[in-house]
């Protein structure tokens, strides 16, 4: 039951997110349970540096770090940038993944286009407490299943993202939907997974609306690798097990209750699934709607389940949201931000 967006596509970052939004989010930062483990509420990692303070270890470079941790000895050497990592620093990765598939353009407001708000407002507050930012988008119809932007820091990198973003979740110019075919949520979960290096917290904006088992891709944001049903977030020991996993379930207020999409949804219609093309005629009546809404409560259900046996977070978020809120109180409660 999806109805063809009608928002405006953002074309620039100050669409995406007005300069009045990001200074709401100045003083949020992300939280992660594992690479904070044992520490008071909204401790953060240590900005001491000097030898007061142990090293540790070595890591490449990346654009935004301060240049004064280059180890210049080592580049020397190797010709490559290194960065001194201190036994009191801990490096958070904040890995933000955008579902652009075609049924997340849909709905009333866009589910896409609030998903591009959450994530380039996660990254700015990322940015901003220096953490380790990637983005993703996958599925996005006429390009690859997984996009991926190199890691950034610095409040500086937040128009390098924004630009990643706002050409990379549409489909190309020309491009012919019906030559295309869904991509696999659970596929390019699986990947992005398998990418995933250190601790951290990886939000994962979709409507998770596929016919796929996604327990395969599931299992491994969690870090337990393929097969089984279950296990803890790191039980099993597979890559990517020290990350903190939210799935923010992305829907419109049509698809909630479709008795109030303007124009109504009871009659004769013709529907079109906006992944595959496929059209039926059906006609809605009032004992429809309540079977369909009772589906749509046993799937968001099962996902909330899934994402809880596997030690991950579930959250609901209509696209009619306003992020701010979203931001400052309900995921702050939930514990994403701080």
């Amino acid at each position: 039951m999806l109805a063809p967006a009608s928002t405006p596509r953002p074309k620039t970052l100050d669409d995406l997110l007005g300069a009045e939004v990001l200074a709401r989010l100045d003083r949020l930062d992300v939280l992660s349970r594992k690479v904070f483990a044992g520490k008071l509420p909204g401790e953060r990692r240590s900005k001491k540096r000097g030898a007061s303070v142990e090293f540790d270890d070595f890591r490449s470079y990346i654009p935004g770090d301060d240049l004064r941790h280059i180890d210049w000895n080592v580049y020397a050497r190797l010709d490559r940038f290194f960065i001194k990592l201190f036994r009191e620093e801990e490096d958070l990765g904040v890995h933000i993944v955008i579902d652009a598939s075609a049924s997340m353009d849909a709905g009333s407001p866009s589910k896409l286009v609030l998903a591009q708000r959450v994530a380039i407002a996660l990254a700015y507050i990322g940015l901003v407490n220096q953490d380790r930012i990637v983005l993703s988008i996958v599925n996005a119809p006429g390009r690859r299943a997984v996009q991926q932007l190199t890691p950034l820091r610095g409040r500086r990198s937040l128009s390098r993202i924004a630009d990643f973003i706002l050409n990379n979740v549409w489909p190309p110019e020309g491009y012919d939907a019906r030559a295309g075919s869904p991509g696999s949520l659970s596929g390019a979960l699986k990947a992005l997974a398998l990418s995933r290096r250190g601790k951290g917290v990886m939000v994962v904006l979709s409507d998770f609306l596929v016919r796929e088992d996604l327990r395969d891709g599931l299992n491994y944001l969690a870090g337990g690798g393929g097969g089984g049903g279950g296990g803890g977030s790191g039980g099993g020991g597979g890559a990517g097990g020290g990350f903190d996993v939210y799935c923010l379930h992305v829907l419109s207020p049509g698809e909630m209750n479709p008795e109030k999409e303007s124009g109504g949804m009871i009659g004769d219609l013709r529907l079109t699934d906006a992944e595959t093309g496929a059209a039926a005629e059906v006609t809605v009546s009032a004992a429809l709607l309540k079977r369909y809404k009772q589906r749509l409560a046993a799937h968001i259900e099962n996902l909330r389940k899934a994402c809880a046996a596997r030690g991950m977070s579930h959250v609901v978020v209509p696209s009619d949201t306003d992020v701010a809120t979203l931001l400052t109180g309900y995921l702050r409660r939930r514990g994403l931000l701080g």
